[in-house]
């Protein structure tokens, strides 16, 4: 594997996990369209970043065991749409099921070929 791929490999689902959890920080934003105090509003906000505590959670973890996270992140997709069936598009399910499990499979890529990639 060329030095490129396996830099490519090691930093892909870290970023994609970073990356993701920032998107699904904007979700937390529209607490503040509400007709709500401040401090009402900042308790609301740091509630609905549950999930993306959750997702930095399990990124760390993913960081340095791979195939922990690799688990976590799947389970984390499967969750998703199991607990929210039927709420929501395929679309919605698409971006976070998928994102999730996308970043899933990358950590258990990265965690295949470990003993490469720390060479």
């Amino acid at each position: 594997m060329s030095p490129t791929a396996k830099k490519l490999v090691y930093w892909t689902p870290r970023i994609l996990g970073i990356l993701f959890a920032i998107f699904i920080s904007l979700f937390a934003l529209d607490v503040f369209n509400e007709n709500r105090t401040f401090w009402e509003a900042i308790g609301a906000f740091f509630i609905h970043l549950i999930p993306t505590y959750v997702v930095i959670i399990v990124l760390i973890v993913a960081w340095k065991w791979e195939w922990i996270g690799a688990v976590l992140c799947i389970g984390l997709g499967i969750f998703y749409t199991a607990w929210t069936w039927g709420k929501f598009t395929w679309l919605a399910y698409a971006v976070i099921s998928g994102g999730l499990i996308l970043v899933g499979i990358l950590f258990l890529l990265n965690w295949k070929y470990r003993a490469e990639l720390r060479q």
